[in-house]
């Protein structure tokens, strides 16, 4: 039941990310100064964001349909990959300057 109620959570937040634009959710760049914010693409920011809590709600899911079926196997999959895909976004988001607005690499 958790699995379910935390990947509605990662939709939601997924969704005023992506779509409302409410970056301010976002780690890290809520508390950067005006002049770093700046820096950034805040709508390629969003997106990126908000599709990677996507998919942490779908692998959330994914856990709760272990969980339903009685089979660990599939929520200790799940979860492998959750922190799987975390690690590698993470990495992601932070090289080559993907989020920064094109000219300020």
């Amino acid at each position: 039941m958790i699995h379910i109620l935390i990947g509605l959570l990662m939709f939601g937040l997924g969704y005023l990310v992506k779509y409302r634009r409410w970056s301010w959710l976002i780690a890290g760049y809520n508390t950067s100064s005006a002049e770093e914010k700046a820096q950034y693409d805040t709508a390629a920011l969003c997106r990126g964001v908000g599709n990677f809590l996507f998919i942490l709600g779908a692998l959330l899911f994914i856990a709760a349909l272990g969980e339903y079926l009685e089979r660990a196997w599939i929520v200790s999959a799940a979860w492998i990959m959750f922190i799987a895909a975390t690690v590698v976004f993470i990495v992601y988001a932070n090289t080559g300057g993907r989020y920064r607005k094109k000219g300020d690499s």
